[in-house]
This record gives structure tokens, sequence and C-alpha cells, in this order.
């Protein structure tokens, strides 16, 4: 069968390709196969990744088994837990599509006929389907598992538990010596952050677009039943080389919907939205942030997860995974079959759940967590191209209350930790778009901190940054237009009053827009130099995904 790889094996002319090849170890049968990229994001910087470099080996053995040859390729990872609060936060969404374009460059500079991407951090697992998308080849994602939890104290906690502890710390809540206790005991080991967060909710999304396999993620990372995973995901990437099966054969309408629903059901972290319409622009597929909405209106919260339920990853593993959440979502109609990478479609999948007897983790549709999904797009004058809202664990009401303005997170949270922000304050954080930033920078130092001083819920936060997937209260993210295109939210002043109503998806200020506007001095850009500059000249807006790419099919 003629392949992509033929490009660099086959005839006189690539003699010295393969030359270079036979030194590295490859042979004759190597190159009359399928040669499939094995892509890891492995680091000792972060839990997350730092286990991926020991399950290449067992991807690459079932490579082998498949019939096609393993060839490694490492990319960069950022962690949003390490840089949170910080300038190198920046780095984090612009490290998206770095990976995503380094995976296209060595794929394609290689002519290699399929990829398998080892995923853990946040960012990593979005930069994978993008990559796939982009190139239209076979490719698996695989991603590392979960972290299990710490115990302080005899309590599981997670990360999320040490960013809420620096909040309760500034106000007095706890001590030098608790605040450091709970630091050491909250990430015992490999895995990526233990809740639904921003890569669990991910991984879960990517399964049901059909692009991971449905159950290869659930394992913790440190659970036995990893290596096996590994192993089939290795089988599947060689078998899908051969049929020819490319990503974009999953990725439409229907499965982006289907991997929607998963966000919203689960209570699943916003950065979601701008994932998924990034892949989708990837893979020239329409799509708008406002199916999340119209989602969240019929479609209930059905996990009891953190960060607004009381459970962790690592228990929805135990309880059946993402097959069980799956069936429950088949069983009431929620989601429409569709073929997966397993080579099994969708419900055939979710069809094998095995619950456990007495779980708790995942309700039903009928008897659910929350009556109403976990996230609203809101409109209004403030944000006239949107904005999300998260309502997970909180009401789904209305707030109003005076801004309290700040430019940029480093004021905000300063602001928060010296007590100077009261209960029914509006927190605005402008200048942190994906422009303005730049690098649309997750606010949750600042959420946590609020959280940990009881104020959850008792405020809103506004921002045209990012959340993280652990924040949660009041709080709407992805305000567009950002501040820095010259967006209403960077025209509020101190003490305006801004109303947000949740139900009717709307987000007000009492305010002369026109006289405003008339004396509005736009902030001089923050040029970084580098990467960070070129990336805020070609970025998109939130509201398309932040993708660079879309800017020349605009």
């Amino acid at each position: 069968m003629s392949k992509r790889s033929d490009a660099i094996t086959k005839g006189p002319a690539k003699a010295p390709a393969r030359a270079m090849l036979r030194a590295v170890g490859y042979g004759d049968k190597d190159f009359e196969q399928p040669m499939v990229a094995v892509v890891n994001t492995w680091s000792t910087v972060t839990p997350c990744n730092m286990h991926l470099a020991e399950l290449a080996e067992p991807v690459r053995e079932g490579v082998r088994a498949g019939g096609a040859t393993p060839i490694d390729f490492n990319t960069i990872v950022v962690s949003d837990g390490i840089t949170m609060g910080g300038e190198g936060m920046r780095a984090s969404l612009i490290s998206r599509e770095a990976i995503a374009d380094s995976i296209e460059l060595a794929v394609r500079g290689h002519s290699l006929d399929a990829a398998i991407i080892l995923v853990g951090c946040d960012k990593t697992l979005p930069a994978a389907a993008m990559a796939l998308a982009r190139m239209d080849i076979p490719g698996v994602i695989f991603y590392g598992g979960t972290i299990m939890p710490g115990n302080c104290d005899g309590k599981d906690v997670s990360i999320q538990d040490v960013f809420e502890a620096v909040g309760a710390h500034s106000m007095g809540k706890m001590s030098d010596a608790e605040l450091d206790k709970v630091e050491r005991t909250a990430c015992p080991g490999a895995g990526a952050c233990g809740g639904q967060f921003t890569a669990n909710t991910m991984a879960m999304a990517l399964a049901f677009l059909g692009l991971a396999p449905l159950g290869a993620g659930d394992p913790p990372a440190i659970h036995e039943a990893k290596n096996a995973e590994a192993v089939r995901c290795g089988e599947l990437v060689a078998k899908l080389a051969k049929d020819g099966t490319t990503a974009r054969s999953f990725i439409n309408k229907e499965t982006l919907r289907n991997a929607a629903t998963s966000v919203v059901a689960s209570g699943g972290s916003t950065n979601a939205v701008l994932h998924l319409a990034a892949i989708a622009a990837e893979a020239g597929v329409e799509f708008s942030i406002d199916i999340f909405d119209e989602l969240s209106r019929t479609t209930p919260v059905i996990t009891n997860l953190k960060p607004g339920g009381r459970f962790l990853a690592r228990d929805l593993y135990a309880a059946g995974g993402v097959r069980l959440f799956g069936k429950r979502l088949m069983e009431a109609g929620k989601i429409v079959d569709a073929p997966t990478v397993s080579g099994e479609n969708l419900f055939d999948e979710l069809n094998k759940a095995e619950e456990a007897e007495g779980q708790e983790v995942v309700h039903s549709v009928d008897n659910p967590f929350k009556k109403t999904g976990g996230l609203r797009v809101l409109y209004g004058d403030v944000a006239p191209e949107g904005s999300v809202l998260k309502t997970a664990g909180y009401s789904d009401g209305a707030f109003s209350g005076p801004a309290r303005v700040f430019d940029g997170e480093e004021a905000a949270f300063k602001a928060v930790t010296n007590r100077d922000i009261k209960e029914g304050d509006v927190v605005v954080i402008r200048y942190e778009g994906p422009r303005g930033g730049p690098g649309m920078r997750e606010m949750l130092a600042v959420t946590a901190a609020v959280a940990g001083q009881g104020l959850a819920g008792k405020v809103a936060l506004i921002t045209d940054g990012r959340f993280s997937g652990a924040s949660h209260g009041f709080v709407i993210g992805h305000v567009a237009p950002e501040a820095a295109l010259g967006g209403p939210i960077g025209l509020i002043e101190e003490g305006d009053i801004i109303s947000i109503d949740a139900e009717g998806r709307r987000i007000d200020a009492n305010v002369d827009w026109e006289a405003r506007r008339a004396t509005f001095k736009p902030k001089a850009p923050n040029r970084m130099g580098g990467v960070f500059d070129k990336f805020a000249k070609l970025v998109s807006s939130a509201s398309k995904g932040a993708v660079t790419i879309q800017t020349f099919n605009e």
C-alpha cells in the first residue's frame, strides 16, 4: 500500500534518508510498515507529565504489535499549577499553539503516517487534538491519568485545597504550619490535577469527541491498569494507520456537541469552551460557543465532582468511569452515537459500563446532582461578543454590585489578600485577554483566595482572561471583546453598578457608554517580545477559541 512515509523510505533517491534511519536502528521491515510518531509531553516540571516517559514504552510495544514502526518525538509542557498567579502563566495558552505547531512540524517534516500523542497537563490535551485535526492524519490521544488524592489529617486534598489555603492563611484562619502541611500533602505523586478541572474535563471531552479511546484515560496515573491501556492505544493507532482512518473522520458538529455535553453534564472547566472552539477551527467545522448555553438549559450536572462537588477523578474511576457517566447521558438521549478511534461506536463502548455498588459520584439525568448545566454564555453591553459563567455548585440567579476595577491579576490578588474586597463587590480584572495579556492568564490564585476567605459566590469576578478548572464561585471569564481591543470591559470605572443575570444570560452596567468612550485612552500594549508578541499579533478572539491559525482563515 502507498503511505506517507514512502517519501523518506522508498526508492534509490531516498538512500541518504534510509542511511540515517538505519543509524538509529531501523531496518527494512520498519520501512515497509506504517511509521507512527509517538509524541510525548513528558517533563519533570510537573506531576501531570512526569510518568509519561515510562508510559511510552508500552505504547511503543502496542505500536509494534499492531504492525507499525514507532518513532519518538518530544514537545513541551507549561504547568498551569506552577505558573498560576505569575508572569509565567502568560505562556500557558500560548503553549497550546506551540505544542500543536511542533507536532505538525515533526510529523509533516518526516512524512510520518500517523501519531499517538501522550498528554497530561491542561494545554497538552487540546493541543494534541488541534494538531491531529489540522494535519488530518490517523491518530490517537492517550491521557496519562489523574493524580491520586493527597491526605491531610485524614481528609482527601488536591491542589485546589492548597490555593484556597492561601486565602484562608491571609485571613488568619490558618497558621504557617497548617499551610505548610497542606502544601506538603496535596500532591502525592504522578498524575494531573485531581478534580473535574481542565485536564480531566478535556480527557473526558476528547473521549466523547472520538479521538481518545473510551476507558483509556480513566485509570489514575499510577494504577496498574495504565500500562495495559497504553499497549491498547499503541495497537489502535497502528490499525488506524493501516486503515487510513484520519482524525477529521471523527470530528463533526455532532461529536463536538457530544463533547460539549460531557463538559456541561460533568460541571467541567470553562476552558473547554475555548478548547473545543479551537479544535473545531482546526478541523474546519462550524462551531459556536452558544452551544454550551443551549446545553446548560436542558442538561443537568450528573456528577458530584470537585470543584463544585465532593469527589475526585479517582472516585469517578472507581464508580464506573467515563463509560458509566456516558451511559447515563445515552439513556437520557442527551448524546448521539458516533464512531471512535477504538474501532467501536460510542454507544457500544458505553454499554460496557460497570457500575460500582453504592457509588455516589454519578447521578442520573432524572435525579441529577444539579438541575441545570454548569456553564452559561452571557451577552450584554459589557460582553457584546459573549462571556462564560461557571455556575457549578452555586446559584443560577442574579448578582449586582459595585465594580472594583483592576488592570491585571496582580493588583486584584493584592486587594483580595489585603482583605479590601467585600461581600457584594464585582471584581473586574481586565487587560488579561488573549491579546492584551498577552496569553489570557487563568485567575485561580484570585478565585481561590476569595474562596479561602469564605467569599465564594458572595462576590462576582469578571475578566477578559480565563478561570482555572479548579475555580468556583460567581466567576465570569472570556469577556469579549477584550479590553485591549477597546471592549466595554475597558471602559468600566470603579463604583459602576454591574448587573449579572444568569437566567437571562445578561451582563450589563449602568454606564453612558458613548460618553465614556469619547474620553477613553487605551492602555499601551504589553510588549514582552518573542513568542508573546507573535501570539498577540495573530490570536483571534476568545469567542473564536483564541487560535492563531484562524487569523489566516478570516
